[in-house]
């Protein structure tokens, strides 16, 4: 009697879900995509191992970002080449980004938890980057796979 019981309410409130507009699972806007009235239009999730392949193919012109905060860098390092974020939400898409919106982007911040990254990735391609990936892993997931790291008051202008 309990199975049938729980089932129905299993049921009833999976129709009620459904019914209900204001509760509707929307992976494109969390993901920062305009909506399901629209295309998908967001960033792509990568892990270290294809960030990693991205740097060892030069030719790949991939671009780094690091949003982690300045205790985060001088804890845990940035990845060698990186740009340094002033903050995920406040840099100057138009100075910090390259003018090519088909370049080859991919933020990170500190680790699966973070989600600066994915609010710098949003602004990007809320500019109209088309080409943009966040590195999940951060910069915690970089290290633990064993990735160089450099001191990120070696990078010219680190004064985050």
């Amino acid at each position: 009697m309990r199975i049938r019981l729980l089932s129905l309410t299993i049921a009833l409130a999976g129709l009620a879900l459904a019914a209900s507009p204001a509760l509707s699972f929307d992976l494109s806007k969390m993901l920062g995509g305009p909506g399901e009235a629209q295309s998908l239009n967001t960033f792509k999730l990568i892990h270290v191992a294809d960030l990693a392949a991205m740097v060892v193919n030069q030719p790949s012109g991939v671009q780094i970002y690091d949003a982690n905060e300045p205790e985060t860098r001088t804890r845990y390092g940035v990845i060698p080449g990186a740009h340094l974020l002033l903050s995920d939400d406040g840099y100057n898409v138009a100075t910090t980004l390259p003018a090519n919106k088909q370049a080859k982007l991919v933020f990170y911040c500190a680790n699966t938890a973070c989600m600066a990254s994915h609010e710098a990735a949003r602004r990007a391609v809320g500019a109209g980057y088309t080409n943009v990936s966040v590195m999940g892993d951060g910069i915690m997931g970089w290290k633990a796979a064993g990735e160089p790291t450099v001191s990120a008051a070696s990078i010219p202008g680190a004064n985050s």
